[in-house]
């Protein structure tokens, strides 16, 4: 079951379960559109390289009983730089 990992790595922005901004890559690495458009070289994952997709919704009725992560991950520091797998 995904995570769905509550803000863009890139710049902190909060990406809520129901976002259509969220972008993910096959380890759910998490960023926004704009940092993917804008930051991330050739739309891949500067951690492991993968293909970004948009994060799916789940479902309103599903969260309560699979809720979201709540757990952040920033890592400014990944944002346009080489891919590190």
């Amino acid at each position: 079951m995904l995570e769905l990992r509550p803000n863009c790595e890139c710049c902190g922005r909060d990406l809520p379960p129901e976002s259509r901004d969220a972008l993910i890559c096959s380890f759910e690495c998490t960023w926004c559109v704009d940092c993917a458009r804008t930051n991330l070289p050739g739309g891949l994952c500067p951690n492991c390289g993968g293909e970004l997709l948009r994060r799916p919704i789940r479902p309103a009725n599903k969260l309560a009983k699979f809720p979201a992560s709540t757990e952040r991950e920033f890592r400014p520091e990944k944002c346009g730089g080489p891919i590190t797998a």
